[in-house]
């Protein structure tokens, strides 16, 4: 049987700018990606279909005649009782929940008629970026039960100081945590493989830093946070997630925000989250093209893939940026920075197509990797159909 998980295009451009580079079930929320959840709660590994025909190269997926195939809404978040429930699925019906379809098994060659089922229990479902944040305490508790049941931690040094449940604090293999304080009242604490936070480190959970990431001297985590793969992260974080090889290395606050991959916020840059009068943040929709009411009090950046910027940088509350963008200077630049932009509050320029291959090279080449022909072409396309 074939699992996929399937982007819709509605979901998906509403999650713009962060799934402008990948897939839904490529976004990590928890401590793994959505993609990664199912492929634990399934039978077998999922396949991937997008929706947009410049993210084709990221599809697995193989429709066999004949074959009984499980499509799956890639923006929902697994739990064992849903899981259970798709298992039990015949030939021909779907799975929904309040119109929104959840799954939808088929034999291809064969299926001939769907019967629709309503799902009753309560779900998580990933609409807007913001989302991500919202429900980020939530799944990484889950994940850290699921993670962490049956094993062992390794040990943890004496040297730090314990509030709450020394239990709820979990490190994999070569995890390293020393002279700091980790607080599990209001949620666990959960380091991978090779990450490590450095001393003098204050952390609130819940917390999720993944392999090889790491907290600078003297961090502060005020909880519900994700610290993706291979990032390094310094200053103030709250109710925020770093997809991977991201950086935020040096003092500044980020709070309520939601950074992509490849990112770097230089020195002391701040953001935002609440606004000056209290009142609902506005922000950028890709799907309306135009700014929207996210009945959220507190909502900060949202940064795609590969975009940057330099030291004392200042983000208003509810800043987009699309990727590939470059901001520096002075003053509060504008709450919508377009894909491939160059500049900060005293203006804009495009930034050019061969310096942005050239610094997206330069920086995975740091981390051992190299652009492949495939992420070149994604970053071409997106220049020449990037808004100006």
């Amino acid at each position: 049987m074939n699992f996929i998980l399937s982007d819709h295009y509605e979901d998906w451009i509403r999650l713009n700018p962060l799934t402008l580079t990948k897939s839904i079930s490529s976004l990590r929320i928890g401590i793994t990606s959505i993609k990664e959840k199912w492929d634990r709660l399934l039978p077998s590994k999922t396949q991937i279909k997008t929706c947009q025909s410049y993210l084709n190269w990221q599809n697995d997926f193989s429709l066999i005649p004949g074959e009984q195939n499980v499509f799956i809404n890639s923006s929902y978040i697994p739990n064992a009782p849903l899981v259970a429930r798709i298992l039990e699925l015949h030939d021909g019906e779907s799975l929904y929940q309040k119109g929104q379809l959840i799954a939808s098994k088929l034999t291809i060659g064969k299926t001939s008629f769907e019967k629709e089922l309503e799902y009753p229990n309560e779900l998580i479902k990933i609409n807007n970026p913001w989302d991500l944040f919202q429900y980020n305490d939530k799944v990484l508790k889950q994940d850290f039960e699921l993670l962490t049941s049956g094993r062992k931690s390794a040990k943890l040094s004496s040297s730090n100081r314990v509030i709450g449940d020394e239990k709820l604090i979990f490190l994999e293999e070569n995890a390293k945590v020393e002279a700091s304080i980790l607080n599990t009242n209001s949620g666990p604490i959960y380091l991978g493989k090779n990450a490590e936070i450095m001393e003098g480190s204050m952390v609130r959970g819940s917390l999720a830093l993944c392999e090889g990431a790491s907290l600078k001297l003297g961090t502060k985590i005020y909880g519900a946070c994700t610290i993706g793969p291979y990032s390094k992260i310094g200053g103030e974080l709250n109710n925020s997630l770093i997809q991977a090889y991201s950086n935020k290395g040096h003092d500044g606050f980020l709070g309520n925000s939601v950074i992509g991959e490849w990112c770097n916020l230089g020195a002391d840059t701040n953001n935002s989250n609440l606004k000056n009068n209290y009142g609902e943040v506005k922000m950028y929709s890709y799907a309306t093209k135009n700014f929207v009411n996210s009945k959220l009090q507190f909502l900060g950046l949202i940064m795609g893939d590969h975009s940057k910027c330099g030291i004392n940088t200042m983000f208003n509350t509810g800043t987009v940026v699309g990727v590939f963008a470059n901001i520096f200077g002075s003053n509060f630049p504008p709450k919508y920075i377009p894909s491939f932009s160059w500049g900060g509050a005293a203006g804009f320029v495009p930034f050019e197509l061969e310096k942005a291959k050239e610094v997206a090279e330069r920086v995975m080449e740091r981390r051992g990797l190299k652009l492949s022909k495939e992420e070149e072409s994604v970053i071409e396309y997106l220049y020449q159909s990037k808004e100006e």
